[in-house]
């Protein structure tokens, strides 16, 4: 359980979704010097073993969506900066734009919270990514 958890940062009593999101900046730093194409296919692979690790801790923890699980949220940060260069601008707003569509939820993302074991857990966030990734691209190309 310790990778679903973010190696236990998604046990912190408060706000463990926004902890656990620093690591997805973690991750993204990290890919920035991979080359493209395999940072895509490292991507694309760490959300497919995602969704049994999010099953798997949801069915250990007797809870349909745990608090403390936050690989989803770690896992949806190669999306939010898919188009745009990580900078302390980008990485701070991209990382305000990711909490708050995963908080509030717009959507069609409330609705794939349904979807059944892991995908419904990593659904939602890979979704708020993609929202989070598509705003940023477009404040980089009119502000930056």
């Amino acid at each position: 359980m310790g990778v679903a958890t973010g190696f236990g940062i998604g046990r912190l009593p408060k706000a463990p979704g926004t902890f656990g999101s620093l690591w997805g900046l973690v991750l993204v730093r990290g890919l920035d010097h991979v080359p493209t194409p395999w940072r895509w296919l490292i991507a694309a692979g760490i959300i497919a073993v995602g969704v049994p690790i999010c099953g798997r801790a949801a069915r250990l923890l007797n809870s349909k969506d745990p608090g403390s699980v936050v690989f989803d949220e770690i896992a949806a940060f190669p999306i939010v900066f898919c188009a745009v260069t990580l900078n302390w601008t980008t990485g701070l707003l991209g990382f305000v734009l990711f909490r708050l569509f995963d908080i509030i939820k717009p959507s069609p993302v409330s609705r794939l919270e349904r979807l059944p074991g892991g995908w419904g857990i990593m659904a939602d966030d890979l979704a708020a990514g993609a929202y989070a990734g598509w705003c940023l691209w477009c404040l980089n190309a009119v502000l930056f």
